[in-house]
């Protein structure tokens, strides 16, 4: 059986589906009700990542245990070695945790410092782990919908900034891979997509797939905190802002590693809109 947190997100939703195709047992965990469409034979269960005692119903008879953080997870809650706590209690012999990037390219960031936390403790857990540290995801082009469908227009910061933003499917595959097949022990992939694209260019993506004129507006960094501050905590903003206006190096180089487990190349952000497109109509 594997437990997978954070199951109603944009990886979540996918891995569940992914596994459930592959004949596993599936538990799904999020603080929401379970959602529609939901494959057969999976079992739901309400709990929160940052009480190890709600999760620990899920855990029962887990051989594995992808963990994700969300929200105000990134910013505070209990120790993760709680969590690690409940899970080796269980009998979880394997953990994939969704950390970032940037824990490597800033490790001084405090925007990250509760993923750096988490990262550390999987380490010391003593049992398998991997370790997926995505770039940017193609889905947080879904802030945008709203004004793509009201005004055809994009509002975003650093418009000729290009970064090798990531398709969640591929993240959710890359863990499906990790989670079922040994060979991942220890390793910590670095999940990109194929290509450095900027938010003009994710615009224009956009604006070809729905065959209309899409406008991108670009905001200084002050406006796009303050949008950004309406669903994350401001640290995690200000440290988000930081990465996609003045990105290193290392924040725009394309990793091989989705293609390493794989055996194809990370999907272009052109794809993810196609999959995507009745949220900007």
């Amino acid at each position: 059986m594997i437990t997978v947190t954070g199951a109603t997100g944009n990886i979540g939703r996918t891995l569940v589906d992914l596994l459930a195709a592959s004949g596993e047992e599936v538990v799904a965990v999020s603080r929401q009700p379970r959602i529609a469409g939901t494959p057969a034979g999976v079992r739901w269960s309400r709990a929160d990542v940052g009480e190890a005692a709600s999760l620990r119903p899920a855990l029962e008879g887990a051989r594995a245990l992808f963990l994700t953080l969300g929200g105000e997870l990134n910013h505070r809650g209990e120790s993760p070695t709680a969590l690690l706590d409940a899970a080796a209690q269980a009998g979880v012999e394997r953990i994939v945790l969704v950390s970032s990037q940037v824990s490597a390219t800033r490790p001084d960031a405090p925007s990250h410092a509760r993923l750096r936390e988490f990262e550390a403790a999987v380490r010391a857990w003593g049992r398998d782990f991997t370790v997926l540290r995505p770039s940017g995801f193609a889905s947080n082009a879904f802030a945008w919908a709203e004004t793509v469908r009201a005004e055809r227009t994009v509002f975003a910061p650093f418009g000729d900034v290009a970064l090798p933003v990531i398709d969640p499917a591929d993240i959710a595959a890359v863990a499906a891979a990790a989670l079922r097949e040994d060979g991942h022990a220890g390793r910590v992939y670095e999940l990109t997509g194929p290509e450095p694209i900027s938010p003009r260019r994710q615009a224009a993506a956009i604006s070809e797939a729905l065959g209309e004129d899409v406008t991108f507006v670009e905001l200084s960094r002050a406006d796009a905190q303050a949008r950004m501050a309406r669903f994350m905590p401001e640290q995690v903003a200000a440290g988000t802002l930081d990465v996609l206006g003045a990105p290193l190096p290392a924040e725009q180089r394309v990793s091989p590693d989705v293609d390493t487990v794989l055996g194809r190349p990370a999907g272009p952000f052109a794809d993810w809109v196609a999959r995507n497109l009745p949220a900007f109509r």
